[in-house]
């Protein structure tokens, strides 16, 4: 039977998400949380900022597909287009380290 909300993950129950990128379900262990502060997206990545948060898995194809779909001000329930500058350094910098 299928669990509503959770996906088995490590034989544990985990929580699930989905990204607002790909549209695909998954962990939320596994997705980047990101909060609006003021115009600005931000990456939170203790997952303790207050407010409406959107998930977003940690690579750039993820966040451009986001930004074409205009994604980020329908989840965040704002209109206009969102500064995404930080959510961008912060994946530049996760995918030059990984090389």
């Amino acid at each position: 039977m299928r669990q509503h909300g959770k996906l088995e993950y490590g034989g544990h129950a985990a929580p699930q998400r989905t990204c607002v990128g790909c549209r695909v379900r998954t962990a939320k262990s596994e997705l980047l949380r990101l909060v609006l502060i003021e115009d600005h997206l931000v990456p939170d990545l203790r997952g303790r900022l207050s407010g409406r948060g959107a998930s977003l898995h940690p690579s750039l194809s993820c966040l451009e597909l986001a930004e074409r779909r205009r994604a980020f001000p329908r989840a965040f329930r704002v209109p206009g287009p969102l500064d995404v500058s930080h959510v961008r350094a912060h994946l530049e910098g996760e995918s030059r380290n990984v090389m």
